[in-house]
C-alpha cells in the first residue's frame, strides 16, 4: 500500500517494512537479532532458524526495492553478540554497497567496536530527515519532525460478523508520529492508545489494508 505522509510517498509492505522512494530507504524496526540464541542459552527451546527466516525476508525486500539505505529504527539486536549476530555478519558481507544506519534502541547494547566491524552507522538517539525524525520510542515533546519509531510492536484487532477476532500486526500513523511494526516474527503485539483521526494500516499474510481504530 503506498501513502502519503507530510507530502512523501511512504510504501507499506506486507513484509514489515516501509520504503522511501524520493530517498531510496528502506526502513524496518525491531530485528531483534540475537533473541533467539539468547532464549537459547537461558535453557528455553526456541528454533535456531528464527534468524535465518528474519534474514531471508530482509533480503527479499532489498531484492524488490533495491535500496541505497537500510534504516532500522532501534532494536537491531537484542543484547550482545552471540551466534544469531554471527549469522548477521555473513549476511551483511552480501551486501557491501548497502548503507545500514542504526537509531539505537533500548535492546542495542553491542559495543561501538562491533558496529563499526559490521560497517553499520549509529546514531545514540535519533536521526533527522525532513520531514521525518527517525527513533525508537516515540518522543514526549513533538516540534515540527514528524516521528517515525518502534519499540511498541503494534498489533489491531479485526472482528468478523460472527464475533470472530483477529490480532494482526500493523502500521500506526497518528497525527505526530508512526509507529512500525516489529519486523522480527519473534515479539508479541501491543496495543496503541489511539486519538480520532488515526491511521491504522493491518499486515495479512497477502497484503496491507486499512482498518478502522478500533480495538
Amino acid at each position: 500500500m503506498t501513502i502519503s505522509c507530510r507530502g512523501e510517498e511512504l510504501i507499506l509492505s506486507k513484509d514489515r517494512a516501509v520504503y522511501w522512494a524520493s530517498k531510496k530507504m528502506l526502513i524496518i524496526s525491531d530485528l531483534h537479532l540475537g533473541k533467539s540464541a539468547t532464549f537459547r542459552q537461558a535453557g528455553i527451546q526456541v528454533p535456531s532458524t528464527i534468524s535465518d527466516k528474519d534474514l531471508e525476508q530482509l533480503s527479499a525486500l532489498i531484492a524488490e526495492f533495491l535500496p541505497e539505505v537500510l534504516l532500522v529504527t532501534g532494536d537491531m539486536f537484542h543484547h550482545q553478540i552471540n551466534t544469531d549476530v554471527d549469522t548477521f555478519c555473513l549476511w551483511r558481507a552480501g551486501y557491501p554497497s548497502l548503507k545500514i544506519i542504526l537509531v539505537k534502541g533500548n535492546h542495542d547494547q553491542i559495543a561501538a567496536d562491533d558496529y563499526a566491524c559490521m560497517d553499520i552507522e549509529i546514531y545514540p538517539e535519533e536521526m533527522l530527515c525532513w520531514p521525518f525524525r527517525f527513533i525508537h520510542d516515540m518522543p514526549v515533546v513533538q516540534d515540527d519532525y514528524y516521528n517515525i519509531s518502534g519499540h511498541v510492536h503494534p498489533g489491531v484487532t479485526i472482528y468478523g460478523k460472527s464475533r470472530q477476532r483477529l490480532r494482526l500486526p500493523c502500521f500506526y500513523f497518528g497525527k505526530t508520529g508512526a509507529i512500525l511494526p516489529a519486523f522480527s516474527r519473534f515479539t508479541g503485539l501491543s496495543k496503541v492508545k489511539t486519538e480520532e483521526g488515526d491511521l491504522f494500516y493491518a499486515i495479512t499474510p497477502s497484503t496491507v489494508v486499512a482498518v478502522p481504530a478500533i480495538d
